[in-house]
């Protein structure tokens, strides 16, 4: 059994009324311990709350980010973030699984995995000063079906499985996890970005450190892959954002592909037995 890190923050997870709609992410685990996320419908009602691993925002409706706002430092780590103070430290070549609170079937779209280098202390780091590079990505995984990364997420017990790359250099970093909302994309800013924020320590000899992009330049509102229809039995997606590196098996040029890639959720994600998955 994986242990906990900030049990206060888990009970008091477990505990919160469920809320409207959408997500966040409640913890991540390396297989061996879990780390505590912003918990949106807990922690900004204590008087005195625990530290996390995950980074503050002011979404407490579980809200989201829309195109308009993509020039903003919203996009950045959602709406009015701040750093996580604590940082977690895991092994390139380790499989995290994130798990949310709760992801609505309606909303479909992909999943994006990034990663920014934030010196040598992630928790003190200007956010608009980040460089994200994609590390997995994931979207119309069968245009059949019209399945998407977000329907493999909630068949995961709304959990996603993303792998470090071995070949990464060592530092700290923010991890960038991001559900892109696509059921009412086809009209002009109505996709909907739910960017959460992890601070990690990454360990290992690699020495791979990408080219990045800043927040305020991954998407643009009119990109193919963010003013879409979903209902148009689409035959292909093309995944917004930067193209994954190819060092980490990406083109290293131009946008994403519409298959899912090393990203995709673990059949055999953890089972939600503790007070953090009590309230999935």
């Amino acid at each position: 059994m994986p242990s906990f890190k900030n049990s206060a923050v888990l009970s008091a997870i477990a505990g919160a009324a469920s809320v409207m709609a959408h997500g966040h992410v409640n913890y991540f685990t390396d297989g061996s311990e879990q780390f505590a996320g912003y918990d949106v419908t807990s922690l900004p009602y204590m008087s005195n709350p625990p530290d996390v691993y995950g980074w503050k925002n002011t979404a407490t409706d579980n809200g989201f980010v829309d195109p308009s706002s993509y020039a903003a430092a919203d996009i950045i780590c959602h709406k009015n973030s701040e750093n996580a103070k604590l940082t977690a430290k895991v092994a390139a070549g380790d499989k995290l699984q994130i798990f949310w609170n709760t992801w609505p079937e309606s909303h479909k779209g992909p999943v994006i995995d990034y990663l920014a280098s934030c010196g040598t202390d992630c928790s003190t780091v200007d956010k608009t000063s980040l460089e994200f590079f994609k590390i997995a990505e994931a979207g119309l995984v069968d245009a059949s079906a019209n399945k998407w990364a977000s329907d493999e997420l909630i068949a995961a017990n709304n959990s996603w499985a993303v792998t470090i790359p071995t070949s990464l250099k060592p530092g700290n970093y923010v991890l960038r996890h991001e559900i892109i909302a696509l059921h009412s994309a086809g009209q002009e800013n109505g996709a909907q970005n739910y960017p959460q924020c992890l601070n990690i320590e990454v360990t290992g000899s690699g020495s791979d450190l990408p080219a990045g992009t800043k927040g305020e330049a991954l998407y643009k509102a009119d990109d193919a892959g963010i003013l879409i229809s979903i209902y148009n039995s689409l035959t292909s997606y093309s995944i917004p954002g930067p193209a994954l590196p190819s060092v980490f098996g990406g083109s290293g040029s131009g946008s994403g592909s519409g298959s899912a890639s090393s990203a995709a959720p673990s059949a055999t994600a953890p089972a939600a037995t503790s007070a953090a998955a009590a309230s999935s």
